[in-house]
């Protein structure tokens, strides 16, 4: 048996039409355009793509996009009023502090985050957007986990009653997740470097999410014949390659859908960000 494979690419471009539309939607409605910014501090060659790809898609879905770029001598009090300035502008809707930061920043990254409005945390990272999703109320979700959660929505793949078991529990993916399948009927496990006999628990998984940073962890004998197997990791070998947290070439052959690395959830990534942003416009919008 071969696994379905799950390209990101295919649910990205239905998530970026959505947010689209919803973006023409408002402006027509209400002359507003969503707009984000977007804080690059330093020079690092991955952040600097990146912030391109979502300038570049942003662009394309009628959104206004903002790149401010800050030395790498920047200043914590310099940071913090750039952000602040951000927080006041009626025009600016969304706000994303693009990580990593420079070595002399990284220390007060939490102080940073915290000091955007919650109201305009496209990224979800706030402690008040955290307790919004906790208590149910989805509003501006982290994005790579919201993205997985679109992922299997429109594959039409089962969540309700499903046994979803999640590998890793970081703020950024492993706790929302769980938060999101728990909102949407799923029975939910997470697992961790202390979880013992880690391969049971995650054989009896219908749902197996893998966030841990490892490469090829996962391999085909810790996953149950037909789970749906979702690898949020992306690792760079010795050789430069690319690869996941899942053993892809083993695990497809027991899996009933996987997604591969790279051209999996990490493209789904910037298009619930800019849904996020139109998100933020129209809430914005309203008050």
């Amino acid at each position: 048996m071969t696994a379905r494979l799950l390209e990101g690419k295919v649910f990205a471009a239905q998530l970026k039409e959505q947010a689209k539309a919803d973006a023409l939607q408002l402006k027509a409605k209400t002359g507003v355009t969503p707009g984000l910014a977007v804080i690059i501090v330093g020079d690092n060659p991955a952040s600097q793509v990146y912030v391109a790809n979502k300038h570049k898609a942003c662009e394309e879905l009628g959104i206004y996009s903002e790149v401010i770029r800050m030395s790498e001598h920047t200043s914590k009090s310099q940071l913090l009023a750039q952000i602040e300035q951000l927080n006041l502008r009626k025009d600016i809707h969304g706000i994303l502090l693009q990580l990593p930061l420079p070595d002399a920043l990284k220390a007060d990254e939490a102080e940073f985050l915290y000091a955007i409005s919650p109201d305009k945390d496209v990224d979800g990272f706030h402690p008040v957007n955290v307790g919004r999703l906790s208590i149910g109320q989805e509003y501006l979700v982290p994005c790579t986990p919201y993205g997985c959660i679109r992922m299997l929505e429109l594959a039409g793949i089962p969540l309700e009653g499903s046994r979803a078991v999640i590998v890793g529990r970081s703020n950024i993916v492993g706790k929302p997740m769980a938060q999101l399948l728990l909102a949407r009927n799923a029975t939910v496990t997470i697992c961790h470097s202390r979880t013992k006999n880690l391969s049971e628990v995650t054989k009896e998984a219908d749902i197996l999410i893998v966030a841990i940073g490892k490469a090829k962890f996962l391999t085909a004998d810790m996953v149950k014949p037909g789970a749906v197997v979702i690898d949020v990791g992306i690792n760079r070998l010795p050789d430069r390659k690319l690869v996941g947290d899942v053993d892809f070439e083993t695990v497809k052959e027991v899996a009933g859908a996987i997604t591969p690395v790279p051209g999996g959830v990490g493209l789904l990534t910037i298009a619930v960000l800019l849904q996020n942003a139109v998100t933020a416009a129209r809430a914005l919008q309203k008050r």
